[in-house]
């Protein structure tokens, strides 16, 4: 097990004085499920709000709260011995080094302000400016505070320098107003954090010149007008793919069905929303893509006649359907030879059969088949789990976030663009 534990990511997440603290819990919690090993430095002001303990059960770990140690010269066990690293009053220097990343939430309007500034008289402030690591924030507070200009412009500040801003929410707020301020869903700073990670850790622009086909989300089969047969897809993997992609310099081509998401930035969006619309914008763009990632959870079956009306509750009723056109199975007839096209098996048993059974089926390059009978993986969750099937290879991915996952995805799907460029 303690193998396992020093193979994880080590990040620090700094927890400051707002009411929004308690929520660095379920930050933290969410970090170690997506498999990465949380530390956490707390100001003075944020232990008012959250005690230490709390963390420290947690994580596993010790919570720091001061620059300066109260044993910080002391002779441990009286052996004469120098003090241990984790007991050193320059211990703001070996965490700066030594994380991969420094989250702060919630990150109040006192501390964008000695960030901007570079004032450091805490050991947050001074660990900031003493790390080289990508440092994510997400504000919150007051909604007048938000939107004063001199924190608008500390943002702004932090923005040039590189710094990840995890954009508030707007809603009601402790002060009882409400409006914008509102500390981020902690899954949307979790997903900051792996994507911000998996940007350190992959190729930059080594998919430029590629145009990548990907679908997103679930599809939507109309009962009537205000009725609809869908699935629990929530486009994260998708969208996640998207995003990735667009990184690595490719263009993107996002055909996605209805979701709450956030576009991805620089990537050309195609909304739609039944299986036949989907099916309809794929073969439109085919001829454009190098690459096609069919993300999204395809309505198999669609209503024969649906009701051009809202249908009334008149006692037990018997739906008529009829199989959707099979996209994926289409666009592999009709792609050019040197389009590499990449499927998902989204399974609740048998996975890896299952997954290598519809690889052969399709005449897919690859196939990522992934479980989604559980509530940690697959649909509507931060993290997946899975294969990634080729007819030469089968290569497992462990639990990790869909971030995480969508570089993996992206890395093998390179590996076999370069497997089919001839030698010069």
């Amino acid at each position: 097990m303690s193998e396992q534990k020093n193979e994880r990511v080590k990040v620090t997440v700094a927890v400051t004085g707002g009411i929004a603290a308690y929520k660095a819990v379920e930050v933290v919690r969410q970090l170690q499920d997506s498999g990465l090993d949380p530390h956490v430095i707390m100001t003075r002001a944020a232990e008012e709000f959250v005690r230490p303990l709390t963390f420290a059960a947690i994580t596993g770990h010790k919570v720091i709260t001061s620059l300066w140690s109260d044993d910080a010269g002391a002779q441990p066990n009286g052996t004469g011995e120098p003090p241990s690293p984790e007991h050193s009053s320059v211990e703001h220097i070996r965490e700066a080094q030594t994380t991969a990343a420094l989250i702060v939430v919630p990150a109040t309007a006192d501390i964008l302000a000695k960030f901007a500034h570079g004032i450091a008289d805490d050991f947050l402030t001074t660990m900031y400016l003493a790390t080289s690591a990508p440092v994510i924030v997400a504000p919150a507070m007051n909604v007048v505070m938000w939107q004063h200009p001199a924190v608008q412009a500390n943002l702004e500040t932090l923005r040039q320098r590189g710094v990840r801003i995890v954009e508030p929410g707007s809603g009601y707020l402790a002060c009882g107003m409400v409006g914008g301020g509102r500390l981020a869903e902690e899954s949307s700073i979790v997903a900051a954090v792996a994507e911000v990670l998996s940007r350190t850790t992959t190729s930059a622009h080594d998919l430029t010149g590629e145009t990548i086909l990907i679908t997103a989300g679930g599809t939507r089969e109309p009962i009537d007008p205000v009725r609809f047969i869908g699935n629990r897809s929530s486009g994260k993997m998708g969208y996640a793919l998207a995003a990735e992609a667009a990184h690595r310099g490719a263009r993107v081509i996002l055909i996605s069905a209805p979701t709450s998401l956030p576009a991805p930035p620089s990537c050309e969006i195609v909304h739609v929303t039944t299986a036949e619309e989907m099916r309809s914008a794929v073969l439109a763009h085919l001829p454009e893509a190098t690459l096609v990632i069919m993300a999204a959870a395809v309505s198999d079956y669609r209503v024969v006649n649906a009701a051009s009306q809202k249908l009334r509750r008149e006692g037990p009723r018997t739906l008529s359907l009829e199989p959707t056109q099979d996209i994926l199975h289409e666009l592999v007839s009709q792609k050019k030879p040197n389009t590499l096209v990449i499927g998902f098996a989204a399974e609740t048993e048998d996975v890896l059969a299952n997954g290598r059974a519809k690889l052969t089926r399709k005449g897919a390059d690859a196939i990522v088949a992934n479980d989604v009978s559980g509530d940690r993986t697959g649909f509507d969750s931060n993290q997946n789990a899975g294969w990634f099937i080729t007819p030469a290879e089968t290569i497992e991915v462990p639990t990790t976030s869909k971030t995480r996952m969508a570089a993996l995805i992206l890395d093998q799907a390179h590996k076999l663009r370069t497997a089919r460029v001839p030698a010069s």
